[in-house]
């Protein structure tokens, strides 16, 4: 925890910031948040170009609501990413974005269920012991997603877009320059090892193909057909019960997660957002941020704690670079060769950093038990775990119900069922505070 007079002077230092180095810094975010943006969309086959507007209006929209007092940026959310590749299955495109509007008004209404009662319900009913395996089964869930990219093959395994061999090689280099930036490097390039992984893996995956070592891999035709300007390629939700109660209960996961983001900002900048904006607050900038993406065709929101990292690391704690963020997401959006650039990517390069990125979560989800202390040999937190990674992992299906949704929906029962009770979420963060 930062001292609170040192973060108070930093603060008034960054009130009479010219324009021109917030909107760097604000660049400087954007490229932090990134690689993960992009990622979720080119997953789940919708349009980066989208997932970049809608990433920087939820980001506008959530500075509105919470009065431009947190230092956040909100982009594509890793947790829909199984959901939404297994509602494909089921429902079309336009379904599955209804089920994702309605998965932002669940954020509303428990916005509003805080602001009535506070937060010691969500304490009782999401205590790390429900937390931690939530958030590893997201993770370990899209292992074999990652997998299957990386040897060349579509995130299901059932088509190879690459041979064997090749898509290996540069896979695993792609990772293994992602985990060197991340551990060795320096200042802001430690923030950003998805981006310089994707940069590498992309640039050896081109040269290997201009120098006959693999097949051609990268087709620049793509882009040299598209427009400099073009619009995003926008989709109108519809809705069906299906969908909605196929996606509402997947969105228990990131609202797990963003009170940890906010617990997170608010130990890096020395202020209580929990009380002021208020998670009430938060938490409905978030729901109408991902409401509001997907009424555009865009991937759900959520609060992006890499830009947490960078924050911490910069001391930047002005809330105004995030804005100016959310303004170059938004420009980019609307630059068709850039958009057309994202497509390219090859499968191998997404999947060999994949491998690291899906690791990553599931080791949050791991920390939050660590770090909160939950005793694993008591009886009821043994079961609760134990059941729900896997039910998780084994891809269990109960009446529809499955992968996340179900896993939250079965660590809540159980928690609150079972005999005995938990630490409660975040008791010690509120202690600091």
């Amino acid at each position: 925890m930062q001292d609170a007079d040192h973060t108070t002077s930093l603060r008034e230092d960054y009130a009479g910031e010219p324009v021109w180095r917030q909107a760097l810094a604000g660049s400087q975010m954007l490229l932090v948040a990134f690689g993960a943006l992009v990622l979720m969309p080119l997953l789940t086959g919708l349009d980066p170009s989208v997932a970049l507007f809608t990433a920087g209006l939820g980001t506008l929209i959530f500075h509105i609501v919470t009065g431009g007092k947190v230092p956040v940026f909100l982009a594509s959310s890793f947790a829909f990413i199984a959901p939404i590749m297994a509602a494909k299955n089921q429902f079309s495109i336009p379904e599955i974005l209804g089920g994702l509007v309605a998965a932002g008004l669940l954020y509303i209404l428990l916005s509003g269920a805080v602001r009535l009662r506070g937060t010691g319900f969500i304490n009782r009913l999401v205590p790390p012991v429900v937390i931690g395996p939530v958030i590893m089964v997201i993770g370990l869930g899209l292992a074999p997603v990652a997998v299957n990219m990386a040897t060349g093959h579509t995130g299901d395994g059932s088509v190879e877009l690459v041979p064997y061999k090749p898509a290996i090689v540069i896979a695993m280099i792609s990772l293994l320059v992602t985990i060197v930036v991340s551990v060795w490097a320096k200042g802001i390039f430690r923030l950003i090892p998805i981006m310089v992984g994707i940069i590498v893996g992309y640039l050896l995956t081109w040269l290997s193909g201009v120098f006959n070592v693999t097949p051609v891999i990268v087709d620049f035709s793509p882009i040299a057909e598209a427009a400099w300007f073009s619009m995003p390629a926008f989709q109108t939700p519809s809705f069906s019960w299906g969908a909605i109660l196929f996606m509402i209960p997947v969105a228990i996961a990131p609202a797990i997660e963003h009170i940890g983001d906010v617990l997170a900002i608010s130990n890096v900048t020395g202020k209580n957002f929990l009380k002021k904006p208020g998670l009430h607050r938060t938490l409905l900038g978030d729901g109408l941020a991902t409401s509001s993406a997907a009424f555009l065709g865009g991937p759900p929101n959520t609060t992006y704690s890499e830009v947490t990292g960078a924050v911490m690391l910069t001391k930047n704690f002005n809330p105004r670079v995030m804005l100016w963020a959310a303004g170059v997401a938004i420009v980019l959006a609307f630059v068709g060769k850039f958009g057309a650039a994202l497509q390219t990517i090859p499968v191998p390069v997404m999947g060999g950093i994949l491998c690291l990125l899906f690791g990553s979560i599931a080791v949050v989800g791991l920390n939050s038990l660590i770090r909160n202390q939950v005793d694993l040999s008591q009886a009821r937190n043994l079961v609760i775990v134990g059941v729900t990674l896997v039910f998780g992992i084994g891809g269990m299906a109960i009446f529809g119900v499955e992968g996340i949704a179900l896993c939250g929906i079965v660590a809540i029962l159980l928690n609150l069922v079972l005999p005995g009770s938990d630490t409660a979420w975040g008791e010690r963060a509120h202690h600091e505070h």
